[in-house]
């Protein structure tokens, strides 16, 4: 039996992390527009788990999703 690739999520889940391309079909910016309000504080920061692989916090990314244009980064 062939292994078949799980269909991608209809929801962002509320708890744990995802990575940019889980978080990508949500998102209504592009991943640099996206890059650059990280940079000024305006969507969530991303986290390093290792060298090669960045996430970010799915608690945030659904406050952020919430209000957009009203989001900062808490402390900035």
């Amino acid at each position: 039996m062939a292994h078949q690739a799980s269909e991608p999520s209809k929801t962002l889940p509320v708890d744990g992390m995802s990575r940019w391309k889980e978080l990508e079909p949500f998102c209504p910016f592009s991943r640099e527009k996206f890059r650059q309000l990280v940079l000024a504080g305006k969507a969530p920061p991303a986290h390093r788990l290792s060298e090669r692989c960045t996430a970010y916090q799915n608690r945030e990314l659904h406050r952020f999703f919430a209000d957009p244009v009203n989001y900062r980064v808490a402390g900035k």
